[in-house]
C-alpha cells in the first residue's frame, strides 16, 4: 500500500532530507546572525543587560558572557550557511540557547506571542492598547508594518531552535554543505 501511494514520488528520499537540513541551517543562520548583530551593534548595552540584576539577566562576568554569546552566534551563523563544522558549532549554539532559555524565557510560559484568542486578559490588554494608540497616535502608520501583539517571550522559539540544532548534530548538515564536499574530496567517495 505504501509503495502504491508513495512509490515513485520520491525515489531518492535523501534529497528531501538534504533540502530540509539546508533549510534548517539557513533558518538558524538567519536567526543567529540577527541576534549576534543586535548584540554587536551596541556591545556596551549588551554587557549592561547581561550583568544588571534589576532589569537584565544578572549574569556573572557579563562582558565575557556577552562577547562569547555574540561571537558564538555570529560564527555559528556563518558556519551553518556554508555547512562547515555544522555538528560541532551546533553544540555551543545549543548551550547559548540553554542559557537563553533559563535566563530569559523559562518564566514566561510556552508561547512567544500572547494568545489573545484563548486568554481574555491578553485580549483585553491588547484591545485597550489599540484604543490608546488610535486615540493618541497615528494608528495606520503604527500598524503599517504589522499588528501590535502582547509579547509573552516564552520558550516556544528557543525550544524549536534547539530541536533543529539537535537534528543537525544527529544527522549532519546534509549533502548541500562544505562538510560533505570535503568528505568526498578526502575519501574519494561518490556524490
Amino acid at each position: 500500500m505504501t509503495h502504491f501511494l508513495f512509490g515513485n514520488l520520491a525515489p531518492d528520499t535523501n534529497i528531501v532530507q538534504d533540502i530540509a537540513l539546508l533549510g534548517m541551517r539557513l533558518i538558524l543562520a538567519y536567526v543567529f546572525y540577527h541576534t549576534a548583530m543586535e548584540k554587536w551593534s551596541d556591545m556596551d548595552a549588551t554587557i549592561n543587560w547581561f550583568g544588571n540584576k534589576e532589569w537584565g539577566l544578572g549574569m556573572p562576568f557579563p562582558a565575557l558572557n556577552a562577547y562569547m554569546a555574540a561571537t558564538t552566534e555570529l560564527v555559528g551563523a556563518i558556519l551553518l550557511v556554508i555547512g562547515l563544522g555544522s555538528r560541532t558549532i551546533s553544540l555551543p549554539l545549543i548551550f547559548v540557547m540553554i542559557i537563553a532559555l533559563v535566563t530569559v524565557h523559562m518564566g514566561n510560559g510556552w508561547l512567544a506571542i500572547g494568545d489573545s484568542m484563548h486568554d481574555p486578559e491578553i485580549a483585553d490588554r491588547l484591545s485597550k492598547a489599540k484604543d490608546i494608540l488610535k486615540a493618541h497616535g497615528d494608528y495606520a502608520w503604527l500598524t503599517a508594518k504589522g499588528g501590535f501583539v502582547i509579547l509573552q517571550n516564552g520558550v516556544e522559539f528557543v525550544i524549536m531552535y534547539m530541536v533543529m540544532l539537535l537534528a543537525i548534530v544527529g544527522t549532519g548538515p546534509g549533502r548541500f554543505s562544505l562538510d560533505r564536499l570535503l568528505h568526498r574530496v578526502k575519501t574519494g567517495a561518490p556524490k
